[in-house]
């Protein structure tokens, strides 16, 4: 099963509390299904409990039963039809409109004055006509309709209910998106799919873990590059003064500092800073390292 279907299984298992909700969350489902017309209504949906709730969805709403219902143990996409004429009428009734004077369509703010009618409407709106890809490869979640007013009218609804989505066009129709993670987490939760949220979240969380390790890993990666190069800088340096001129030619605290270098070649400054007799600081231990180069560089020329 995909991500989408797991969050269409876990909201389908509520069942709408009352008659508005159920004409609200119809509504979602019809302006964002396949086929919404006066000849015909089809929804297509891979989802087997989506297509095992809508009937019981139209019952409660309209009163009406489907025409044609996917056979016994369908597997893939099923439709679900309406095509008698009194039937459809009654849908659109039910909404205030004619079924044969309707141009376009457009969202009935009248029926979804509540906030528990706006949110049933956003979970018809994703049972039919919403998906939303696996948290594990990227944070996406888009309502699809083919009707351009309605995807606008829907950002309006989505944002009384404290959501900001992203609209764009595909292929002729209109898209209604989420990009960041705590958006879709919110989004499902507030259409009855909390534990999928969670699922999001988790991921969200698991990921920032794994980024941090990474960063971590190489930020030590690079500092470790960094102090075996100047390690090797420094021992070159040694070798170099040692056979030219001599350690012993060098200020007492500058042999002590090259003599524990060369004895410890992999050491960390830290580590020869304690192992100095005295013990000196690591900014001390540094400075006379440098000057150790710096001696070294003007030997050479």
């Amino acid at each position: 099963m995909s991500f989408s279907s797991d969050a269409k299984e876990e909201i389908c298992r509520a069942r709408p509390d009352d008659r508005g909700s159920a004409i609200a969350e119809s509504c979602g489902v019809l302006l964002y299904c396949h086929t919404f017309s006066p000849e015909q209504i089809r929804i297509i949906t891979a989802s087997e409990e989506f297509a095992f709730r809508l009937p019981k969805l139209f019952k409660k709403a309209f009163d009406v039963a489907f025409d044609v219902l996917p056979p016994e143990g369908a597997r893939g996409k099923r439709s679900l039809i309406l095509l008698e004429k009194e039937k459809i009428e009654a849908v659109y009734h039910a909404f205030d409109l004619e079924a044969g004077n309707t141009v376009a369509h457009h969202v009935n703010f009248a029926l979804l004055e509540e906030d528990a009618y706006r949110t049933a409407f956003a979970r018809g709106a994703f049972l039919a006509g919403g998906s939303v890809t696996d948290p594990e490869k990227r944070y996406h979640l888009e309502l699809t309709t083919s009707h351009r007013s309605v995807a606008g009218e829907t950002v309006s609804i989505l944002q009384e209910l404290g959501f900001n989505p992203r609209v764009s066009q595909r292929n002729g129709n209109s898209l209604l998106y989420f990009k960041q993670s705590d958006a879709i987490a919110d989004f499902l939760t507030a259409i009855g799919a909390p534990v999928t949220a969670m699922y999001v979240m988790t991921a969200r969380v698991e990921k920032e873990m794994r980024n941090t390790v990474t960063r971590q890993i190489n930020c030590d990666s690079a500092n470790a590059d960094k102090t075996v190069a100047a390690a090797q800088e420094q021992i070159t340096a040694i070798r170099k003064l040692s056979a030219e001129i001599g350690l012993d030619a060098l200020p007492e605290p500058l042999k002590d500092a090259a003599l524990l270098r060369i004895t410890n070649p992999a050491a960390s400054l830290a580590d020869l800073a304690s192992l100095s007799i005295p013990p000196v600081t690591k900014s001390c231990l540094n400075h006379r390292l440098k000057k150790i180069v710096m001696l070294a560089r003007e030997e050479r020329t």
